[in-house]
């Protein structure tokens, strides 16, 4: 079914019933591999530092590279978004960068192989979800804009679930090269799979000559003051999850890979319930602003009881964790409040600005949370790290929703 046609479905559909096509749900896998990608570190940490030498300080800083290439990538994918369309932008970039990059990989022989194996990878995820968020500003209505992006979110974090107790079990099982191996056949493969289905929405009129910089998106003063609260609402839940789960269950609870398997899937599954829960509120509230707002105040306040009490025993510290990740994920609440700003013709590089303040964000604090780890270890006893850590997130969690309170809301 053309893109033309399923737009002319969707406006006789007075229920806002949506047809999903075979490209987005492949997008959709192709964004669970990004959302693996993002979160596996934690889970290999011993392994590479058995058999690599990479301390948690080099993989908090492969993992800050992983975040800052894909936020790099943000705005040269927005104008290929818009002048060459999502199927070949997303195809393209995940089989060399994404497939490229794990390869590389499973081939590190020491901690700079896996930063820069991580850059390619970063680099490679970086046009998925922003193709998916295009075609759904391009084709669908723009009420539904905020649902079908946090459904999104919640399939794609299922990658974050693989990435847990699932990865632990095949890396041991297979070894942690053999595994990363197969996933580079299967990131492959994804791209593929991604030039064969996904078909490029009619491109938008209205656009002058010179018009889309950067500058021109940030006259707007409305996306301003988003702005601060996206760069920092997702790194918590991000960096946790994706690097300092690990450490933390291991070195103030003595945690085996197994153990620590089983906290960041249950943190894992929180992402995923909070996806999908964070989706319809908007419509359902009426509001997109206190939303977003009510929900990062709860997710700071967990960041700060687990500061207050970081020994408290591993399931307390689950549970809090759980509470980050899923009050941590407004990300797509907030993508869909700035997004209704943005012209039809400045969509692709509007929702990539966004993006890039999104997720370069976590790739700026999570290479700040390595310095702020490193200068709390000299301290007494091994919680002492990650209380600064905590405190860290926490304050500027709360921060961000300071400078979110002057936000006009929007549910357009």
């Amino acid at each position: 079914m053309s893109f033309r046609a399923i737009r002319a479905k969707v406006a006789r559909r007075d229920k806002g019933e949506q047809a999903v096509t075979a490209g987005i749900v492949v997008l959709v896998l192709g964004y669970v591999l990004s959302q693996f990608y993002r979160a596996f570190l934690a889970v290999l940490a011993p392994a590479l530092e058995r058999d690599l030498g990479a301390a948690p300080g080099d993989l908090a800083l492969s993992s800050g590279l992983w975040f800052l290439a894909f936020a790099a990538m943000q705005l040269p994918v927005g104008w290929a978004l818009d002048r060459i369309g999502p199927r070949r932008t997303a195809a393209w970039l995940l089989g060399a960068g994404g497939g490229g990059g794990a390869a590389m990989f499973a081939l590190a022989q020491g901690p700079w192989g896996v930063h820069a194996a991580m850059m390619l990878i970063g680099a490679g995820c970086a046009p998925v979800l922003m193709a998916t968020y295009y075609i759904f500003a391009r084709v669908y209505p723009a009420a539904v804009f905020a649902t079908l992006a946090a459904a999104v979110i919640g399939f794609g974090t299922l990658g974050n679930l693989a990435s847990s107790l699932p990865l632990s079990l095949a890396a041991e099982a297979l070894g942690w090269r053999a595994a990363v191996a197969a996933l580079a056949i299967i990131t492959v493969v994804a791209a593929l799979a991604l030039g064969r289905f996904v078909d490029d929405p009619p491109r938008a009129e209205g656009a002058r000559p010179g018009e889309g910089s950067l500058l021109d998106l940030l006259r707007n003063p409305a996306i301003l003051v988003i702005l601060p609260l996206l760069f920092v609402n997702y790194a918590p839940a991000a960096g946790l999850r994706g690097l300092w789960v690990g450490p933390y269950f291991s070195d103030v609870f003595g945690a085996d890979g197994n153990m620590i398997g089983v906290a960041t899937l249950v943190m894992g599954i929180a992402m995923v319930a909070g996806s999908f829960a964070y989706g319809p509120l908007d419509r359902v509230l009426g509001t997109r602003k206190w939303v977003v707002l009510g929900g990062n105040l709860a997710g700071g306040a967990c960041l700060l009881a687990l500061w207050a009490a970081p020994q408290a025993g591993p399931w307390q510290a689950a549970a809090l964790l759980a509470g980050v990740g899923l009050f941590g994920m407004s990300f797509p609440v907030i993508m869909a409040h700035g997004r209704s700003f943005f012209p039809p013709h400045l969509v692709g590089r509007g929702v990539t600005l966004l993006n890039l303040f999104g997720i370069g964000g976590v790739g700026v604090l999570q290479l700040v949370s390595a310095r702020v780890h490193a200068g709390a270890a000299a301290a007494q006893g091994p919680a002492a790290p990650y209380e600064a850590l905590f405190l860290f997130f926490g304050l500027l969690v709360l921060a961000g929703c300071a400078i979110y309170l002057l936000s006009r809301d929007s549910t357009g």
